[in-house]
């Protein structure tokens, strides 16, 4: 080695010295750095899919060194020597070698495939039976929740919310072209008319958003939930960034060919996480914000007791009085500086 490939050696050591050292002083912690920018996740699913983009990351980085240290390498020791008429040994046709650069890739590839299949399986996984089932309906330009099932497996008695007689309200007849007449048009829609709003759930607990105020989804922590999506117009995203999971909310999702349904296993700990519309969606978009609200599972069973119907022996509270009496701000808290006010285009702040 000459005195010129030693100065670039020893340039090359020092980076490499000066980039971890600025990552340990960083005051960052190995977690943080091994999650590369992948945000902190709440759910299980949100876990596995950060382990996933780690490896990946750290696949690609091996790669990456590999590829540069073969080019590094062939470049300083490999070049044509100075006043020398020889050229560097050639490797031209090595089949073993060719043979190697093409299976590596390939093999690569293919482990990543395989971890991601296993990945995105875990993710839309779906179990009988989840503890809390709840209807998801996006509209320009906020958010209703209802609550359809609940049944926390802790010995209470299994909670059916539907609001059957709204959904009977609201149901229609199919497209009978037999019985029609001889002037009535069948919809665009499977013979439905796109006003028809059947497709959606009406629950006897729900929490609407409006522009005076942002809705919160309560949800117990510990507890598989299931969510139902559907839109009232045009296409929306329900997107959590801790779940790290964004789905699209189609309307009549059903007769548009997409599955409409997702389930996380259990929010791992308690808070107030910021939910979005990930869909541009017209003129407020940006102010389609809610909130998920996690609480201990016992504050949730009063929570719906405190919702249900004073038919039903509840008390009828509003999602705001029912969050006050079990302890929790009654209003959205991680909105901010967004709000729902229709009246500005801007997002206000201090």
């Amino acid at each position: 080695m000459n005195v010129a490939q030693g100065r670039i050696l020893r340039r090359f050591g020092l980076a490499a010295s000066l980039g971890i050292a600025a990552l340990v002083l960083s005051g960052c912690s190995s977690e943080e750095i091994l999650r590369f920018g992948w945000p902190e996740g709440v759910t299980p699913q949100a876990e596995r899919m950060r382990e996933l983009w780690t490896w990946s990351v750290v696949a690609a980085l091996v790669m990456g060194i590999l590829v540069w240290g073969l080019t590094f390498w062939v470049v300083l020791f490999h070049r044509k020597k100075k006043n020398s008429p020889e050229f560097p040994r050639q490797t031209a046709y090595n089949v073993p070698l060719e043979l190697l650069y093409t299976a590596a890739p390939f093999v690569a590839v293919c482990v990543l495939f395989y971890f991601t299949v296993v990945v995105q399986s875990y993710v839309l996984e779906k179990e009988d039976n989840p503890n809390v089932v709840v209807d998801v309906t996006g509209f320009q330009w906020n958010w209703k929740f209802g609550y359809r099932t609940v049944d926390l497996g802790d010995g209470t008695q299994r909670y059916d919310g539907t609001d059957v007689l709204a959904q009977e309200a609201v149901a229609q007849e199919p497209f009978d072209p037999e019985h029609a007449g001889d002037h009535a048009q069948p919809g665009p829609i499977h013979g439905q008319p796109t006003e028809d709003l059947s497709y959606l759930h009406y629950n006897k607990i729900e929490t609407l958003g409006t522009s005076e105020e942002i809705p919160v989804l309560v949800l117990p922590t510990g507890k598989r939930i299931e969510f139902h999506l559907a839109s009232s117009d045009v296409i929306h995203a329900f997107w959590v960034p801790e779940f790290l999971f964004k789905r699209d909310v189609n309307p009549n999702p059903i007769n548009n060919n997409s599955d409409p349904v997702f389930q996380i296993s259990e929010i791992e700990r308690e808070g107030a996480f910021v939910g979005r519309c990930a869909e541009m969606c017209g003129t407020y978009h940006a102010m389609m914000n809610f909130e998920v609200r996690a609480v201990k599972p016992e504050d949730f069973a009063k929570y719906i007791e405190l919702r249900k119907p004073v038919s039903e022996g509840g008390e009828g509270l509003t999602n705001a009085q029912a969050l006050e009496a079990i302890g929790q701000d009654p209003l959205a808290i991680t909105t901010f500086p967004f709000d729902s006010d229709r009246t500005t285009r801007a997002a206000s702040g201090e």
